[in-house]
């Protein structure tokens, strides 16, 4: 189940005891089995790592309370720093995220309940709340919608402010040219990346290939165990679509591992292409970098400043847009490749499941790698389709980009209607809101004085 949600989640959440933060296998386990479904094919931007009962010591009543409080705070900050140590070691996991997006909190629930006046060391527990309280705040919502209202009414008041038809000409014209170069200067960089993909997957596919039946080996014949009890296991693998959890919390996932080579092919070059990182654009910021230079033409054509302005809003709405549209659809296509490979071997998991009794356990060994073997193109299969994807991802960035902004040009320039209401109250009380929410990111504004 949570599996299912934490590829939507922009931050996840460990929590384990202060005294076996680092030393619990199973959380270390946990973030590399999933690192995947959280970075790549998922959205998450930070991982926290909490430790709780950091109040709990050794031989408190040995010690006065300063004593006791300073060996807290001294354990707390080892704590944190063996955690990012061991965070640091994980190769797979690095490959998804980096080494600024883990942060260590350690917490008590009882200092924080019987303190009224917290010192920052005591809990970090108000951290915490902090952070909850930044998810939650609405503020790009809110500039979304008052961009969006501040671009209208600057279009309604620019159409009742005379005639300057002959400056909408010159207008266009230098819109025109600047939408020719910066569409140019969007796909160049994302064509660029699709054959960066394409080589790199390439590559993947020739090692797939030749290492398969490594990777087979290793999840069919695992060392250290016995026959009756990995029957059990792999019939359990099969029935359940490539995928079990074992009693000891051990992940199998066959799809996963035939996908391996081809997802650690691209993996690096992917979390920089799709950063999961707000302040990060995508295809190395070309979206968040378009502009039709809006704020120049404005000091150039004062007279059709508004009309420039209404521009100016419909860029930063399709810039979001599109945002919103390549963070989905890059988890589609980092999934697809496991997905692809899973469909491929849905038969062949249905036939081994249905073998019973003696012999069973090689029956359901040899049906596996047969069909691996008789399947060996998925892996170009399973490139082709998320080339695909790709493809289809850039086509429809640049045609969603170029067909809203020519409208957005047609509305505010070539378009002439003397029966528009004027709103200059309105234009004026809603520029101020405009201002202020583009001049405090944070979110820290006046507009509800």
């Amino acid at each position: 189940m949570w599996k299912g949600i934490v590829g939507d989640c922009s931050t996840v959440w460990i929590v384990t005891e202060i005294n076996r933060a680092a030393s619990e296998k199973e959380s270390w386990e946990i973030l590399t089995s999933t690192c995947s479904l959280m970075g790549n094919g998922g959205q998450c931007q930070r991982i926290h790592f909490i430790c709780t009962k950091s109040d709990v010591i050794e031989d408190p009543d040995d010690h006065s309370a300063a004593d006791v409080h300073a060996r807290i705070f001294q354990r707390n900050m080892k704590v944190k720093e063996v955690v990012r140590k061991e965070f640091h070691k994980l190769n797979k996991v690095k490959k998804h995220f980096q080494d600024d997006s883990l942060e260590v909190f350690t917490v008590s629930s009882k200092e924080f309940l019987k303190r009224k006046h917290l010192n920052p060391e005591d809990t970090e527990i108000p951290k915490l709340q902090d952070y909850l309280q930044d998810l939650n705040d609405c503020h790009s919502e809110t500039l979304n919608y008052v961009s969006g209202a501040y671009g209208i009414l600057s279009l309604m008041h620019g159409a009742n402010c005379g005639e300057v038809a002959g400056k909408k000409a010159e207008v266009c014209r230098d819109l025109e040219e600047n939408m020719r170069r910066e569409l140019s200067k969007v796909r160049k960089p994302m064509e660029e990346t699709y054959h960066m993909f394409e080589q790199r997957l390439k590559e993947g596919v020739q090692t797939s290939k030749t290492s398969c039946d490594k990777a087979l080996k290793s999840i069919l014949y695992p060392r250290k165990t016995h026959g009756n009890t990995f029957h059990r296991t792999l019939k359990s693998v099969v029935e359940k679509g490539g995928v079990h959890k074992t009693n000891k919390g051990k992940q199998i996932n066959i799809n996963m591992t035939l996908a391996s080579y081809l997802t650690n092919s691209i993996d690096e070059e992917f979390r920089k292409t799709f950063p999961n990182e707000v302040k990060c654009g995508p295809f190395n910021g070309v979206i968040d970098k378009f502009s039709l230079d809006t704020d120049e033409l404005i000091q150039k054509y004062k007279d059709v400043g508004l009309q420039l302005n209404f521009l100016k809003t419909e860029e930063e709405k399709i810039q979001a847009k599109l945002n919103r549209i390549i963070r989905k659809r890059k988890k589609f296509i980092y999934n697809s490749l496991t997905e692809t490979i899973e469909e491929i071997m849905e038969e062949c998991y249905k036939k081994a499941a249905e073998f019973r009794g003696k012999g069973s356990l090689e029956e359901m060994r040899k049906t596996i790698t047969k069909h691996v073997h008789e399947n060996i193109i998925m892996f170009e299969v399973s490139k082709v389709a998320v080339l695909n994807h790709l493809a289809d991802l850039m086509e429809e960035i640049l045609v969603r980009l170029e067909k809203t902004m020519w409208e957005s040009i047609e509305i505010s320039l070539k378009t002439d209607d003397n029966s528009i209401p004027d709103v200059p109250t309105e234009l004026e009380m809603v520029k101020r809101y405009y201002d202020e929410l583009k001049d405090n990111p944070d979110g820290e504004t006046s507009l509800l004085e």
